[in-house]
């Protein structure tokens, strides 16, 4: 709603009731229940994919290519595939079709890490060397807090029971692609690379917890709540990514450190005493960290000092996707074959992880 570039027109989802009252929450004049109808109008150009289900990943994928062969533009929620040769086939499908794509890999757009990336292409750090990354906090430290969090009103059948076998070789992925998916992106992104190979470990910490808010007792879920991999950068540099959501500190979470031959860059997006963003910097002849002001510039539409994250970093990803549909360039950052990359790493560390072995990118093989 804050972009100039586009209006947002009908708001659609299986709940009227739920959908009605958004609607009117944000001035939008429509709803709708049935995505085809949304589809079938030639008077929509962006479709925004936000649904949850049995599985976003499942669900994602089958409404992500709808869109794409109906001719609309696609921002998907993370993951629009659980595997990353689907994604590769949804961003050729796009590719043909001269359609733009994004992907919410939100933090990329924080104004914190826009700028940390356009001194990174200015030369402030020099060559790469090391990026060490982090998403971690505390949402589900408490086991009480249910594994779906969402307010069931009664039991639905055929929703998907995560995390039933408790070999450690068959923990299910969760942390990793849900927060490790963004400090990927942002470590790719530093490093100016893709990756060779990797290695890496996923940790169920609390072991039982309640599955949703109807369930009472606590259960056995053998999911990923912890984990940690590094890797080597097709261009020499080393990697390090740590995620969790169940470690101590605050929303979101993200710490991105780069260090290179000319410089040292840390990030850190977690609110903490009303900010929700620093930048610091440091150079070989000034090696402590100084605070480094953001300018203007990365900033969205209507930004104002103290404002939360949340609509901070996602108001400047919805207009920098307005922007690159209407300036008619080639520039699409946080595509479908981005996202495709970053979902590659997701499936090399898992396989790495029941392996117990490197893995090497590109993958031959899920096996």
């Amino acid at each position: 709603m804050r972009s100039p570039l586009c209006d947002v027109v009908v708001l659609c989802d299986l709940d009227r009731d739920l959908a009605s009252a958004r609607a009117e929450q944000f001035g939008i004049p429509e709803v709708e229940t049935d995505y085809q109808r949304l589809l079938s109008r030639i008077d929509i150009d962006v479709i925004d994919i936000v649904t949850r289900g049995k599985d976003r990943g499942e669900n994602h994928q089958e409404l992500t290519f709808a869109t794409l062969e109906a001719g609309k533009h696609v921002l998907c929620e993370k993951p629009v595939c659980h595997d990353y040769r689907d994604i590769r086939r949804a961003h050729e499908l796009a590719e043909s079709k001269n359609l733009k794509t994004k992907v919410g890999l939100t933090f990329r757009y924080a104004p914190a890490i826009m700028y940390m990336q356009a001194l990174i292409a200015e030369g402030f750090i020099g060559e790469p060397f090391i990026f060490n990354g982090f998403e971690q906090n505390y949402q589900w430290i408490n086991p009480d807090t249910p594994m779906d969090k969402r307010p069931h009103k009664e039991r639905s059948e055929g929703t998907e029971i995560k995390g039933y076998d408790p070999a450690p070789e068959a923990i299910q992925v969760l942390s990793l692609e849900g927060y490790g998916a963004p400090i990927i992106d942002i470590g790719m992104m530093s490093v100016r690379s893709d990756l060779d190979r990797v290695v890496g470990t996923l940790k169920n910490m609390l072991p039982y917890r309640r599955r949703t808010n109807l369930d009472t007792e606590r259960e056995r879920i053998n999911v990923d709540d912890a984990d940690i991999f590094i890797g080597e950068c097709a261009n020499g540099a080393l990697l390090s990514i740590q995620s969790s959501y169940v470690t101590v500190g605050n929303y979101p979470g993200i710490e991105a450190r780069i260090f290179g031959s000319e410089g040292a860059l840390i990030c850190r997006l977690v609110e903490e005493f009303g900010e929700c963003e620093t930048l610091r910097g440091a150079k070989p002849d000034a090696v402590e960290f100084v605070p480094m002001s953001i300018p203007p510039e990365f900033f969205p539409p209507g930004a104002h000092p103290g404002e939360p994250w949340p609509s901070l970093f996602y108001g400047n990803l919805v207009h920098n996707f307005m922007k690159e549909l209407v300036d008619g360039s080639e520039e699409n950052q946080g595509n479908f074959g981005q996202s495709a990359k970053v979902q590659e790493v997701i499936n090399a560390v898992a396989l790495s992880h029941r392996q117990r072995r490197w893995v090497d990118l590109p993958l031959e093989s899920m096996d």
